[in-house]
């Protein structure tokens, strides 16, 4: 686990050192405003100093500190509407920084970037927070309204009511970082800010990250100490989804708190909201990808143990079905966090999604026949099944499509759109198997031999412990060109295809014993011709079918054109099976 972290850790380090932002004047991450389209084209000249909307004020603001320009920082300040007495727009800048160091902004993505600014917050039109300072104890809120410009355009500047606040405010004590780093790392600047506190930012960030883990690691412990549950599933494996998203959005917390403590520079700690807000963002999505394998996971074990391969199916569809909604949703809420205007670039979606949609049309059929194949289930994995001319045993079922072994071995790739439309005949799930074979006699079988034929193999139906009863029927059908055909209808009771082939093989050996003692035969597809040498039937077999035949007539037991249910009940496993003489299993 501690191992874990600290890669975490590195590279979380190693992604904030590559970042750009080293230049004076730069932003930490790349300015996407200027990609963005506006909802409406401005009717007014673009101000020189980029404040026609709150996030330009803001940005303009941090630039000009970080370059130590606190003349051109003060021509974002309102003094006009504020009751500053003789102190000069420098000093009111130098003063709002200070407290912004130990204050806090918000994240540029959250600032405004429309003229009119936000219409949905609770303060009066024309009017944004952007952020608190603390002076003397208290909270002050950080405001920006819009005034007029000299040429009509809106121009946003630092709210009157906040720079009169800050005007009575004297700045006696350091900060913290001020009164520990030694002047050397305090006068040399990087990208605007003291090269001390981009050096007490990374260490910030990874003592936030080991009391993260501290506390994390003393919580698993104390669970699992006074909870012994805790450590079986499935509350171990909820506790171990948990563990690093809370650890790190504890360490983000702790890194924002920290460095506000410290006073680190409102210059780079803007720079790091961004940052801080994506590591928030990956920790929650994080968190949901953790939460959905787990899930899944369990759920897949225990419809393993259950034999439902169905429902691992289901579990493996849904699971990954979250999965790629998480990703979605999260490349949404980065792209938010960044700046980038995702309403409008979703609207643009919906319009070209029609386009999209008639160029992927068979992509979404087979998107949506996976749910249909999924949900209505008329094959599972591991399902023995015809799919037109395609034999096989189901081996996957996919987003996009459905996998078949065929009986050569190799792998038929079926679109799902194409499968779930499809006629399927499943031959897993199969309770009995139908045997109906045709028995076709010689022409010179009498009907009494007929007679005995019938009863001889209906009996042999009702007395085998692998046929079902119900139904079990030999019936002499039709008198076709060149023979003379009994149908037999019956099911076997078998567990899968090789038992049934056993029983198949048993019964159609007894039947044609049963056909040899008539003394009759069967007859060939073909025209029989007579030589004079030919014996033709038994004669002597025939008569004693037939005496057989006359026997049950004259005590009132000839079992046709059914049998009595009694006698049924009495032929009921009569017969021996395997036969005598087979090998033992």
């Amino acid at each position: 686990m501690l191992s874990s972290t600290f890669r975490y850790l590195r590279f979380f380090l190693l992604f904030i050192f590559l970042f750009p932002g080293f230049q004076s004047a730069a932003q930490f991450l790349p300015d996407t405003s200027a990609t963005e389209q506006e909802s409406s084209d401005p009717q007014f000249p673009e101000d020189p100093l980029g404040r026609n909307n709150p996030r330009g004020t803001v940005r303009g603001f941090i630039s000009a500190v970080a370059d130590r320009n606190y003349e051109l920082a003060s021509q974002y300040l309102n003094l006009e509407g504020a009751q500053v007495g003789s102190k000069k727009g420098q000093d009111l800048a130098m003063v709002l920084q200070r407290l912004l160091d130990k204050g806090g902004l918000v994240p540029y993505s959250r600032i405004s970037n429309d003229p009119e600014g936000l219409t949905d917050d609770e303060l009066p039109a024309g009017i944004d927070r952007i952020g608190t300072i603390t002076s003397d104890d208290q909270t002050i809120d950080v405001l920006v309204e819009v005034t007029m410009g000299p040429e009509g355009g809106p121009i946003w500047l630092f709210a009157g009511e906040t720079i009169e606040v800050i005007s009575d405010v004297t700045v006696v004590n350091p900060l913290l970082i001020d009164r520990i780093l030694p002047a050397f790392l305090q006068n040399y600047l990087v990208g605007g800010a003291p090269i001390g506190h981009w050096l007490a930012i990374f260490v910030l960030a990874g003592l936030a990250y080991f009391l993260a883990w501290m506390v994390t690691s003393l919580f698993r412990l104390l669970v699992r100490t006074f909870w012994p549950k805790a450590a079986e599933d499935p509350t171990a494996g909820i506790i171990q989804a948990l563990v690093l998203p809370v650890m790190l959005i504890l360490a983000g917390w702790l890194f924002v708190f920290l460095s506000r403590e410290v006073g680190i520079t409102i210059v780079l700690r803007q720079r790091f909201n961004v940052l801080t807000m994506i590591l928030g963002v990956v920790a929650v999505l994080l968190l949901l990808w953790q939460l959905v394998g787990f899930i899944g996971d369990f759920s897949k074990k225990r419809m393993l143990q259950l034999g439902n391969v169905s429902g691992m199916s289901i579990v493996l569809f849904l699971q990954r079905a979250a999965r790629v909604t998480i990703l979605i949703l999260g490349f949404i809420a980065i792209l938010g966090v960044l700046g980038i205007n995702v309403t409008a670039g979703l609207a643009a979606l919906g319009i070209g999604g029609i386009a999209l949609a008639l160029g992927a049309q068979k992509t979404i059929e087979n998107l949506v026949g996976s749910v249909t194949v999924v949900a209505d289930q008329p094959v599972r994995v591991g399902d023995f099944c015809r799919f037109g001319d395609t034999v096989g045993t189901v081996e996957r079922i996919g987003m996009r499509s459905t996998r078949i072994r065929t009986l050569a071995r190799t792998i038929v790739t079926i679109p799902n759109g194409e499968f779930a439309s499809a006629k399927i005949e499943n031959f897993a799930h199969r309770d009995r198997f139908l045997f109906n074979p045709a028995l076709n006699l010689r022409y010179e079988t009498k009907p009494d031999q007929i007679r005995y034929l019938l009863v001889e193999l209906r009996s042999i139906l009702y007395s085998h412990p692998m046929v079902s009863p119900d139904p079990a029927r030999i019936r002499f059908t039709r008198l076709g060109s060149a023979s003379l055909d009994l149908e037999v209808f019956s099911y076997v009771l078998a567990k899968n295809f090789d038992e049934f082939l056993e029983v198949q093989e048993d019964l159609l050996l007894r039947m044609m014993d049963v056909v040899e003692a008539s003394g009759s035969g069967f007859a060939f597809p073909s025209q029989t011709i007579y030589f004079a040498r030919d014996g033709g039937v038994s004669e002597e077999k025939a008569k004693e079918a037939g005496e057989k035949v006359k026997q049950w007539k004259d005590q009132n037991d000839l079992q046709i054109p059914r049998f009595n249910p009694s006698k049924i009940e009495d032929l009921k496993n009569t017969i021996a099976f395997p036969p005598e003489g087979s090998a033992k299993s």
